[in-house]
């Protein structure tokens, strides 16, 4: 009842904040949105049905164009783009700006083993959705804000069949972020390439394997009909989120209404995006079962190495960012606090099933 009570309220609100902004503003603010994707669902369902949502929370008070990446600037340098007011607001992976601060990785999604439910946990009622804020506003000068969640990635598509850290050794992967950092600690030789590359580089052999998003996000790229082993779990990315950010000018010229409505509208595309991911995730993993390629399961002892170089790494940058120890202690901390969840709670699917 308290949670139906929530949900009310919360409802109430965004129709209270909506009829408020529309009285108080006419529509009058059309919004370019800069993203890094040339297509599939993050533009054509995640960025575009957040406009939407905006749009409708705002009684058409604001509406956004969605641009598809590279056409408003670097698709990899979205963050400047915003910066700099060529477009007022983005769709986009906080972990492309991962050289200037690996904070990015943290708030993204690594190997830290929290899964997308976990981590929504976290960033909504363990303060993480503050941290985002204040991190992005601090280092970057843009305000940014959840508005899409990643499910848990594929390991890998790869031509080499992967089981032990022994097998990872001297593999060419085709990876990003901290997980090109971490993966040549285990002994990989990673490759950063952009994801229209990752096909033709795995057809003609210059990369054995590559890493890219959940079994929903691979399908249309045909990775699996050039790469025979589908290897998973995807302990290097179990969970994370995309981002809407806007620029600070145009931040400052909205109502506080209205900028309460955007944030809203990340919060319920959130939602919405994690339904509709894990449910596609369903049916084109199972089409990779019923395929030609065979699925290969990681020995636990991989994974526990895995996550021990991960706590390493996380010690070492947190020894000398202090963001990157800010947000770190308070996800470890919620962590801490998750260990008893599943003496409670039924495993997925339900006993005996």
């Amino acid at each position: 009842m308290h949670k139906l009570n929530r949900i009310a309220v919360s409802v109430g609100l965004a129709m209270g904040l909506a009829s408020a902004s529309a009285v108080a503003e006419a529509a009058d603010k059309n919004w370019r949105m800069a993203t890094p994707w040339s297509g599939g669902p993050w533009l054509e369902r995640d960025a575009k049905l957040y406009a939407d949502r905006v749009n409708q929370l705002t009684d058409g008070g604001i509406e956004i164009e969605v641009f598809p990446g590279g056409t408003l600037g670097g698709a990899l340098r979205v963050t400047n783009t915003v910066k700099a007011g060529v477009a007022q607001i983005s769709h986009n992976y906080i972990n492309y700006d991962y050289g200037t601060d690996p904070t990015a990785a943290l708030l993204a999604g690594h190997s830290s083993g929290l899964t997308p439910e976990e981590f929504m946990l976290w960033m909504y009622e363990g303060g993480g959705v503050e941290l985002y804020e204040a991190f992005r506003r601090d280092v970057f000068d843009v305000v940014a804000f959840p508005c899409a969640i990643l499910g848990t990635e594929i390991f890998l598509h790869s031509n080499k069949k992967v089981e032990t850290l022994e097998d990872f050794q001297g593999l060419r992967l085709r990876t990003s972020g901290a997980w090109a950092e971490l993966a040549s600690r285990l002994g990989a030789s990673t490759v950063v390439m952009a994801g229209g590359d990752i096909y033709s580089a795995l057809e003609r052999g210059v990369i054995d394997a590559a890493e890219w998003g959940s079994p929903e996000m691979n399908r249309p790229t045909g990775f699996q009909e050039v790469a025979q082993y589908v290897i998973i779990p995807g302990v290097h990315q179990s969970g994370g989120f995309l981002e809407c950010q806007v620029n600070e000018e145009a931040w400052s010229g909205l109502s506080e209404e209205e900028q309460e409505l955007l944030r809203l509208a990340g919060k319920l595309t959130v939602f919405e995006t994690w339904l509709a991911s894990s449910f596609a995730d369903l049916d084109a993993y199972q089409e990779l079962v019923d395929g030609p390629n065979e699925i290969v399961h990681l020995d636990q002892s991989f994974i526990d190495t895995i996550y021990e170089e991960t706590v390493k790494w996380e010690d070492e940058y947190a020894a000398e960012n202090e963001w990157f120890a800010r947000v770190l202690e308070s996800q470890r901390d919620f962590k801490d606090a998750m260990t008893r969840w599943s003496e409670y709670r039924l495993p997925m699917g339900g006993i005996g099933r």
